[in-house]
Formats: structure tokens, sequence, C-alpha cells
């Protein structure tokens, strides 16, 4: 095989799509169509799950589908936010071609969505859960829709105050033990109706997405997960005195602002056990629904996909939540199984953007990938065939209303565009200082090497490739 090294430092493989009259997936459209089964979550962080290497975070469930899935070690969301995340995986658009680029961005009535695409095929689709699109009126080609006012309804006004108690505010970062059961949780509400659902629509193809807030703040879990952990026994991340002083200063700023930079050791070790057992409880709840699919033999014709919006900081550079483009943040856990001819329990490394899964769920269904969209197809990647990997990922940050400064100072101004490649990480700012990371010498992205002589050039590369995806 032919090699070659780009003017980034990159040793780039020279791969040719495998030779073929058609898709080698369509075929199966003409014998028994196959279903989407789309479990997400809200804020998972890559490493903090079971299939991912981690030894402290209790994800069963999760694991369960590893097993017979292809599992993604480097797909990233295209936007560290919920809203422009979301938008961004059911169009397969970037988010500055979608439109909902903050938290207060609506999806637009003309969004071409992948409950569209499945349901101009006939399907039954479902979206169940949170999916974020702000105007809950709008259903964007999903035909069901509960969501968490649906929720809501199921508690009384005096029930709704308990829980508002219980949790506290929606980014509270202090881990504790929630004094309530299970019904008062909407992810329980959101997996019996999926559960519901794939009962009532067996014997017909359906798209569902099932959506989960968990492990999203605030960090109070049911008791029996939350007890899963003993906070003395968690391992920290690394956290040097001197976080976040050589780059982008707004992310100072903001872990100041909010009291993470000077969190301490003991504090952080009851937020991160709080934040494991979120996920233990969303992994639960993934569980019930997986299982259900399983139980009703409807494995054996759908393609199952678990993801998550983008990460969670947990801790790492002094910081919780996202809103910045560290790995804790951008990168995403990313599994998808399907019945027959596939390699499964094979990690990829290649960098995969979530724009990428509409058209490749497509295919992988039996069904031509969609047109004028930014994302592409790995269906050949997902079972084994040669694939012409993409040299980068992509991804932006608008900066949102109240929740990055308390003054707002940021906002209105270009977003923070990431550009990752095998070697470098590049966080560009069109008014203010950028972030330069060699990623094989420095993972933990801690050294801002973006005034380091000899690196003009790579600088200039990679601001190229940043203004020509955001005019894309």
């Amino acid at each position: 095989m032919a090699r070659r090294s780009d003017t980034l430092g990159n040793v780039i493989p020279r791969r040719t799509l495998l030779a073929a009259p058609a898709s080698p997936f369509l075929a199966r459209a003409q014998s028994k169509r196959l279903n989407l089964l789309f479990l997400m979550s809200d804020q998972h962080q890559r490493e903090a799950s079971g299939c991912y290497g981690s030894k402290e975070v209790k994800t069963p469930h999760i694991d369960a589908i590893a097993q017979s899935a292809v599992r993604f070690d480097r797909a990233y969301c295209q936007a560290p936010v919920c809203v422009p995340s979301r938008g961004s995986l059911i169009t397969g658009q970037y988010a500055h071609k979608h439109g909902a680029r903050i938290l207060a961005d609506p999806l637009p009535d003309e969004a071409r969505t992948i409950g569209h695409y499945f349901q101009e095929r006939g399907y039954r689709t479902a979206a169940i859960g949170k999916m974020h699109f702000v105007d809950e009126t709008r259903r964007h080609g999903f035909q069901h829709r509960l969501y968490e006012a649906d929720f809501q309804n199921t508690l009384t006004p005096t029930e709704r105050k308990q829980l508002r108690e219980d949790q506290g505010g929606a980014e509270g970062t202090a881990g504790r033990p929630s004094q309530l059961p299970a019904r008062f949780f909407q992810d329980n509400y959101y997996a019996g109706q999926a559960v519901k659902f794939l009962h009532e629509n067996k014997n017909q193809p359906f798209c569902l997405w099932a959506s989960f807030f968990m492990p999203h703040t605030p960090l109070v879990p049911m008791r029996r997960y939350f007890d899963l952990y003993d906070p003395s026994q968690l391992t920290l991340p690394n956290r040097p005195p001197n976080d976040l002083a050589t780059g982008f200063e707004g992310h100072l700023i903001r872990a100041r602002e909010r009291g993470w930079y000077r969190q301490t050791d003991e504090e952080l070790r009851q937020s991160i056990a709080g934040y494991y057992g979120n996920i233990s409880q969303m992994d639960a709840c993934v569980g019930r629904v997986y299982d259900t699919l399983r139980e009703l033999g409807l494995d054996k014709n759908t393609v199952v996909v678990y993801t998550s919006d983008h990460g969670e900081m947990a801790g790492a550079h002094r910081m919780w939540t996202k809103h910045n483009m560290f790995e804790q943040s951008v990168a995403v856990p990313l599994l998808i199984s399907m019945p027959d001819r596939m390699e499964s329990g094979k990690p990829r490394p290649q960098l995969i953007e979530q724009i990428d899964l509409f058209p490749t769920l497509a295919e992988l269904c039996g069904h031509p990938p969609p047109q004028a969209i930014h994302g592409r197809s790995f269906a050949n990647l997902v079972q084994g065939r040669r694939y012409t990997q993409r040299e980068f990922a992509y991804s932006e940050y608008y900066f949102c209303h109240r929740v990055f400064t308390r003054d707002d100072r940021y906002v209105g101004k270009d977003p923070i565009l990431m550009v990752r490649t095998d070697k470098w990480k590049f966080n560009y700012l069109s008014w203010g200082r950028s972030e330069l990371f060699d990623l094989q010498k420095d993972p933990g992205e801690f050294r801002n090497v973006i005034d380091d002589t000899g690196n003009a050039g790579i600088v200039k590369d990679l601001t190229a490739i940043a203004r020509r995806l955001y005019a894309s």
C-alpha cells in the first residue's frame, strides 16, 4: 500500500473504495428491511464506560452492546453542546448549515432529518426522550414523540416541587445520592415508553430514537447507583496548578467563575461519584430497551447505535460540563451493531464525525445515503471493508448566553473551530488566542504549542482547513 506524509506530519494511507457495481447493503432492502434503534445519552465522556477501558465505571449494559458491535475509538461530535450537536446528528450537517448554533436556537422547520428520511421509506418513526429541538412543537419527521412535558405530567405539582428540591440546578456539580424513588426520574419513563413502542411496532419497520437525559448534570442519581462508588477510591484526573493558563483565556475565566478551578480533591471525588452514578443509572435504562429488543427477537433485524451528544470534562483541566474542545468534551462513545456480516468486537481507530451517522445508518439499513449533506457514509468501515478515512475531524462552538461567562463577553463573536488530525488538535479563534496541541507527545492537551518555533506552517495549514469547512 502506497503511503505519503501530508503537510501536517500525518502518514496518510492511500486507500480506494472496494470496487462494486452497487452498495453491498442495498440488497438487504429487497429481502428484509432492517430497523434502526438509536440509543443516546447526554454528556457521556467516552472513556467513562467499561467497553472503553474504564476500571471504575460500571456500564454492564452498554458493555453488552459493545460485545456484538463495532467500537469507534475516535468519534467526535460537531458541537460540544446539546442543541447544535443534536441538530448535526439528525441532519448530517454542521451547525453553521442547519442553523441551530446555540442552546437557544430551535432547529429550523425546513431542516431535513433522519426522521423524515426513514418515514418517507415506510418506517414508523419515533423520538422518545430528550431531543432538544428547543421548540418541541416541531417533530422534524418523527411521527411518535414523547419528551419532558409528557414525563412531567406523570407527577403531581407537589411531586414536581420535590424533584426540583432533590436535584437542584441543571448545572450543579456537587455529587450526592437522591432521596427519591425511580418514578421521579425522566429516563426511567423514557425507557418504559421505548419498551412499549418496541412491543407495539415489532411487526413493522421502525426507526426509534431513544434519548436519555443522564449522565448530564446535576450529579444526583438514585441512591443505589450513587452507592456503587466509594468516592475515596476513585481516580482523579490530572490537574496541574497552571492548567488552562496558556490557552484561550475564556476557559480559565469560566472555570474560576463557577468554582471548579478551586475544587478540592475531596469535593471532586464526590462529584465524580455522582457522575459515575448518573452513568450507571443511564446504563440501566439503555439495558431495559436493548434487552427488550433481544427478547422480542428484533435484534436479528435491527441496526443498533449507542452514542452521546458530547462528552463531560468531569474535573479534567479543572472544568466540568462541556463548551470547549478538549477530548473529554468533544470526543464521544460510538458503538454500532447490526445483524450478520459484520466484524464485531473490533475497535476502529479512524477519525469519525457524528454527521457521518445519518448516511451510514441509511446505507446499513439498505437505502441509498442522502445527498447534499456534510456527512459521508462509513458503512464499509462498519463491515470491515476498504474505506477512505477522514484526514481530520471538525467541530465548532458558538458561545452560549449565560452558560459560558457571567458577563456574556464572548457571545456573538465568531466560534471556536476545531480541526483534529492524527497528530494535531487545533482550536482556531479568528479574534483571540488559538490553541495547538501535539496529541502524540501531549495526549492530555496540557501544553499549547502554538508559539513554538517550527509550528507556523502547521498553524497556517490547519487555519485554512478550519476556514474552508466553516464556509462550506
